[in-house]
C-alpha cells in the first residue's frame, strides 16, 4: 500500500512540473519591433493561444480603430487588430521543449504559418519562428516578456 502511494505522489508530482514548464509561455509578451503585445493563454483543451492585447498605432489615419485589412478573406477584413487572435493550436512538447503544432497568423502581410516557439537561456525572452512547408524556410524574432 505504501508502494502505490508513494508511486501516486510521484506521478502527480512529475505532472506537475511538466504542466509548470508547459505554462512557461503564459502571459503578456512585446514583440520585437514594439509595436504590438500579444498574451498568450491556455484553453480549455489545453493547447495555447495569443491575442494582439495592445498596439503603438491603434487607428488608423482617420482616427478609426486599425483592421486586419491584409486579410485574404474579405469578410474578415473589418476585424479589428486588438483582440485578434495570431496564435492557435500551439502544444507543448516536453521532449523537445518547445511549443508547436500550431499556427501564427501575421496581420501586416494576411499570411498564415507554421509556428513554434521556445526558449534558449532566459525564460523572459521568447523565440518566435513561422514557418512555410519545413523548418528551414521561415523567420524567427524574439518577443520579451511584457508587464501587465
Amino acid at each position: 500500500m505504501k508502494t502505490v502511494i508513494s508511486l501516486l505522489f510521484l506521478i502527480s508530482f512529475t505532472c506537475s512540473l511538466c504542466a509548470q514548464k508547459a505554462d512557461d509561455i503564459l502571459g503578456i509578451w512585446l514583440t520585437q519591433d514594439c509595436k504590438s503585445k500579444i498574451e498568450i493563454q491556455k484553453t480549455p483543451n489545453g493547447d495555447f493561444e495569443g491575442v494582439i492585447t495592445w498596439i503603438k498605432n491603434p487607428t488608423d489615419r482617420n482616427g478609426k480603430a486599425q483592421r486586419d485589412i491584409k486579410n485574404p478573406t474579405p469578410e474578415l477584413q473589418q476585424r479589428p487588430i486588438i483582440g485578434l487572435k495570431i496564435l492557435s493550436g500551439i502544444s507543448y512538447n516536453p521532449e523537445s521543449k518547445e511549443w508547436s503544432d500550431g499556427t501564427i497568423y501575421d496581420p501586416k502581410s494576411g499570411n498564415t504559418y507554421n509556428c513554434y516557439l521556445w526558449f534558449d537561456e532566459d525564460s523572459n525572452k521568447l523565440k518566435v519562428k513561422g514557418t512555410i512547408g519545413f523548418s528551414l524556410i521561415g523567420r524567427k524574432t524574439t518577443w520579451t516578456r511584457a508587464e501587465a
